[in-house]
């Protein structure tokens, strides 16, 4: 798995536009994906780290697919070269073991076809909980530092979006791995759904 820290530049336009319309910025990030307009992209998790005055914007990537940061050289949208690590999950993730960790995600419940974003700090947290027993962990703290609503493509579509942190404990070392390789939850293409874990 491959995991890039991307800085970008506020000066250019391309970056102002991405960061104000999560799907403008997956169509960018595609780009390091595929060769031509006619190639289907692999599946990717993106996410834009909590801002700072004291910093760049931050934009995480993480992919299965090695990506091509090359084509964006000439375009002045990244600050700094792009960071690209490969990680290796299954020397990561051990059962019984505590990590931090970083999750923006879409918690939601479906009722009558039909999903709803939650909004509540008590059921996006419940949320979370029943997530972890699917996905290979227990929370052992979390907090829900941020939540708010993203809309995209103007009001065509809209998402809650919530930034969880804290600490976890893994209960099943198959079950986290492919959470943290798959993301966690609805709208994973719109920058939502990576789960980053750090041990303690």
């Amino acid at each position: 798995m491959y995991l890039t820290r991307l800085t970008l530049d506020l000066r250019n336009a391309a970056v102002r536009r991405d960061l104000s319309d999560a799907y403008d910025m997956h169509r960018s990030l595609v780009r390091a994906f595929v060769s031509d307009d006619e190639q289907s992209p692999p599946r990717f998790l993106w996410r834009v780290e909590p801002e700072s005055v004291w910093r760049d914007p931050i934009v995480l990537v993480q992919s299965r697919a090695e990506p091509d940061w090359s084509v964006f050289s000439s375009s002045g949208y990244f600050k700094k070269p792009p960071a690209t690590k490969t990680i290796d999950l299954a020397a990561l993730v051990e059962t019984g073991r505590l990590y931090r960790f970083r999750l923006f995600a879409n918690p939601t419940v479906t009722q009558q076809g039909k999903r709803y974003g939650l909004s509540s700090e008590d059921e996006q947290n419940a949320w979370l909980e029943r997530k972890g027993a699917k996905c290979g962990f227990s929370i052992e703290t979390a907090l829900v530092t941020s939540t708010d609503i993203v809309h995209l493509r103007g009001n065509d579509i809209c998402l809650q979006q919530t930034c969880f942190e804290g600490v976890l404990r893994a209960t099943d070392e198959s079950a986290l791995e492919d959470a943290v390789e798959s993301g966690i939850g609805p709208g994973k293409a719109f920058g939502l759904g990576m789960l980053s874990l750090s041990p303690r």
